[in-house]
């Protein structure tokens, strides 16, 4: 190609890519639905859901009413349970955890502080509503741990161990560390995965549906018998489309997520940015492919969501890829957005430079190239 045929394949593509974006500002309705995802979307994601146990409402059933029974009771508090109150029989505990009143019910028998000063086993019983798996596992976690550390209290007190000796005991300290995100606060996991989904969805949905657009209003026929290539039709939808969205991405970082919830970016926002665009231009290839199948906006929106489900599963950010079956993680290595997930995390969480994640950089370049121009390829055949 020389240079006057280069400098008007360019003048063509700015050009087209001019044009789509004078018909996005022209669907105030598209833009309003970019704004919501990129605003209120990621915040009450990150500000809504929370993985830890926090207050959770909690019952006793105490058939001692002594002073061990009580203490025990006094450390099922906050900020991990909301004790409120006591009921009487196990039928009523029942129907409470059944109607979801509330989470977990502390059962104490009658001999469990004469059992405690005769030395034996004092067992107490914890009902746990585990309609939510994981709040229910760490509302068992947390109860194991508060009786475990009741019944070494209880020891020593009886054994007559003063602060002093105890601390002179052989003890064995577990001590670990939490990187990243120390106070382990949800919202930074949350408010990251919530901005790849959205990025995820707009990137297949606004190329698509700018292709699917132009054969509602029968241009696309006119575009196909024009001097344009398939590749100049295309690629102004996918870089006007990744304009808006590394758009939205930026307001997004700088004005929900950093100020609102303090999330410390350790890495570059330039490789993040980077690795962003490279993203949109692989989950943008399978917008196309999802144009060349569809005829209205309404096929393509379904579409999508059909294909954004399985690919924010199959991610890696909500289950380990080691925790899923080994055909699961095979097929997770062809999710582009596993690798994006990847990389992600390890830039703005981890300070993750290129020479970390040049691995998932690979395979997300690899896939990239490969659903582009499978969109071009099946463009090309429909109206070539």
């Amino acid at each position: 190609m020389n240079r006057s045929a280069l400098l008007l394949w360019l003048d063509r593509i700015i050009a087209m890519t001019i044009k789509e974006l004078k018909q996005l500002i022209r669907d105030p309705v598209l833009l309003l639905i970019i704004a919501y995802f990129f605003t209120a979307d990621v915040y009450m994601a990150a500000s809504g859901v929370t993985l830890n146990l926090h207050n959770a409402p909690i019952m006793v059933i105490d058939h001692n009413h002594s002073s061990a029974s009580r203490e025990l009771i006094y450390r099922f508090r906050e900020p991990y349970f909301d004790f409120k109150g006591e009921i009487s029989n196990k039928n009523e505990a029942e129907n409470l955890l059944n109607t979801g009143k509330i989470v977990a019910v502390l059962d104490i028998p009658e001999n469990f502080q004469s059992f405690l000063f005769q030395g034996k086993q004092a067992a107490v019983q914890f009902q746990v509503d585990t309609s939510n798996t994981t709040l229910g596992t760490l509302a068992s976690g947390y109860a194991t741990e508060i009786t475990n550390d009741f019944g070494q209290d209880f020891v020593n007190k009886r054994l007559g161990l003063t602060d002093e000796q105890m601390d002179a005991a052989p003890v064995i300290q577990n001590r670990y560390r939490v990187l990243y995100n120390p106070n382990r606060i949800d919202s930074w996991f949350m408010s990251i995965s919530e901005l790849m989904t959205v990025i995820t969805m707009l990137s297949m949905m606004l190329p698509a549906a700018a292709a699917v657009r132009e054969k509602e209003r029968g241009t696309i026929e006119q575009l196909a018998v024009s001097p344009l290539s398939s590749l100049q039709i295309l690629l102004p939808k996918v870089i006007s489309m990744g304009l808006v969205i590394l758009l939205g991405v930026a307001f997004c970082l700088f004005v929900i997520i950093i100020p609102v919830f303090h999330l410390p970016i350790k890495g570059s926002i330039g490789l993040f940015f980077a690795i962003t665009a490279l993203y949109v231009f692989s989950a943008s290839g399978i917008g196309l492919f999802i144009a060349t199948i569809s005829h209205t906006l309404a096929e393509v929106t379904l579409l999508v969501i059909l294909l954004l489900f399985p690919l924010v599963l199959l991610s890696g950010a909500w289950t380990p890829p080691e925790a899923m079956p080994p055909v699961i993680r095979w097929v997770m290595t062809i999710s582009p957005l596993y690798y994006y997930t990847e990389m992600s995390n390890a830039i703005l969480l981890k300070g993750a430079g290129i020479n970390i994640i040049w691995g998932s950089l690979t395979g997300l370049t690899a896939l990239g190239g490969i659903f582009f121009f499978f969109g071009v390829w099946r463009f090309r055949r429909q109206f070539g």
